[in-house]
C-alpha cells in the first residue's frame, strides 16, 4: 500500500511571482526561458517546474527542489550565471516576490 499522505524528506517548493515588463506576454516570457531551463536542469537538487499565469496577468513560477539547501543555492547563483538571459527583460523586475519553502506535507493521487 502506498501511503499516499507522507512528509518528503527536506523537499522544497519556490515560488515566484511578478508582472511582465509592459507588452508582453505569457508566451514571451516562456519563449524568453529556453536558457533557464536548460540551466535549471544542470543544476543539483531540482526536479521540476510549473508556469502558471493568474487572471490580473502576473506569473507564477513553481520549481520543486530535493531541498531548501539546493533552490537557495540555485536563486543565490543565478543571477551571476545566467545574467545575460533573454528572461530578464521579459519581467518588471520591482514586482518579483521570491519564496522557497521546506515541504512539510505531500499527498499524491492513489494509483
Amino acid at each position: 500500500m502506498i501511503d499516499v499522505m507522507k512528509p518528503q524528506k527536506d523537499q522544497a517548493i519556490e515560488i515566484t511571482t511578478f508582472r511582465l515588463a509592459k507588452g508582453l506576454t505569457v508566451k514571451d516570457f516562456i519563449a524568453a526561458n529556453a536558457d533557464i531551463d536548460e540551466w535549471l536542469n544542470c543544476q543539483p537538487g531540482f526536479q521540476s517546474r510549473r508556469i502558471a499565469e493568474l487572471d490580473d496577468g502576473s506569473i507564477v513560477d513553481m520549481l520543486i527542489w530535493d531541498s531548501v539547501a539546493n533552490g537557495t543555492d540555485a536563486a543565490e547563483r543565478i543571477m551571476l550565471e545566467m545574467g545575460h538571459s533573454p528572461v530578464h527583460a521579459v519581467v518588471d523586475q520591482r514586482s518579483v516576490v521570491w519564496r522557497i519553502a521546506k515541504v512539510r506535507r505531500q499527498t499524491d493521487r492513489a494509483t
